[in-house]
């Protein structure tokens, strides 16, 4: 089972986007034609297959196939899109995000761990 969800709808953005005011979240977003990306994926479900953040949820969302989702994301937290991408998000604020190559396993430890 994954340790992440992915997000496909509005509504399911709207949900995660409202209880960041009690939990913190993390969200990937991906884009399922791209090589940078598909290591990005890789080195996410990485870390989340070791020792983790348990006090954060996770979610992942296709730029692609869930455009209006990932732009939406994009002007909520009020981050300019990139994929891939992670955003990292409390109370509906922005923590941190990264993009690209710097979307790795040791950056997200040193980040949310």
């Amino acid at each position: 089972m994954a340790a992440w969800k992915e997000l496909t709808s509005l509504n399911e953005w709207q949900q995660v986007w409202e209880q960041s005011a009690d939990k913190p979240a993390v969200i990937l977003k991906h884009s399922t034609t791209c090589p940078v990306s598909a290591s990005a994926m890789d080195e996410f479900e990485e870390y989340l297959a070791g020792e983790h953040n348990g006090d954060v949820d996770y979610y992942m969302v296709k730029v692609i196939e869930s455009r209006p989702v990932s732009n939406q994301i994009a002007e909520d937290l009020g981050i300019k899109h990139a994929s891939p991408q992670i955003l990292y998000f409390k109370n509906k604020e922005s923590i941190w995000n990264t993009s690209h190559w710097s979307v790795t396993k040791k950056h997200m430890s040193a980040v949310l761990d």
